[in-house]
């Protein structure tokens, strides 16, 4: 027979893996209202939505450890360990985490949407073109003359940008 101590814990991680799938449920929908106002297509609102949930996890699985009666410094060595070798990975890789980042920052703010004519003021490689698609590490912009460019979305955010036409998508074509 479970324990009493048992039987309080399973109740206490019951109701937290509850509320976690409500907020998680909230939250889902907040963003979904707030892609679909700035007029963000379904796959970046997904993409977002799994973040969200990746995130969510973790800190259900801290909460989750506390519950069953985990200490503080046994989950901050555990931590500490994990993102120490994470650190050393990442360093590795910080561009891609930069990228995955920005691309978050714009799901949010950029001003900017699938379909819109923009001129990217870069020294280097000035670019004018139409958003074709917004991506987890990259924009796909199509040049006038039908050429796909891809353009990273952390130095989309390091550079000016002008706004030439909204929704040009319709008047250039489809590109598929």
């Amino acid at each position: 027979m479970v324990s009493e101590i048992y039987k309080t814990q399973l109740i206490n991680s019951v109701i937290i893996i509850i509320i976690f799938i409500i907020i998680r449920a909230l939250a889902r929908l907040a963003i979904r209202k707030i892609g679909h106002k700035r007029g963000v297509n379904d796959a970046r609102i997904g993409l977002i939505c799994r973040y969200l949930t990746v995130v969510l996890f973790f800190i259900l699985i801290l909460v989750e450890a506390f519950v069953f009666g985990v200490e503080v410094r046994d989950i901050s060595l555990v931590f500490s360990s994990v993102f120490a070798v994470i650190g050393i990975a990442l360093f590795a890789i910080w561009s891609i985490l930069s990228n995955i980042t920005s691309g978050i920052i714009m799901f949010f703010s950029f001003p900017y949407k699938v379909g819109d004519k923009i001129q990217i003021h870069d020294k280097d490689y000035p670019i004018e073109a139409i958003i074709e698609d917004i991506r987890a590490f990259q924009l796909h912009l199509r040049l006038d003359d039908g050429n796909l460019v891809t353009y990273p979305n952390n130095l989309i955010l390091q550079k000016a940008v002008t706004l030439i036409q909204k929704d040009a998508i319709e008047d250039f074509g489809d590109f598929h």
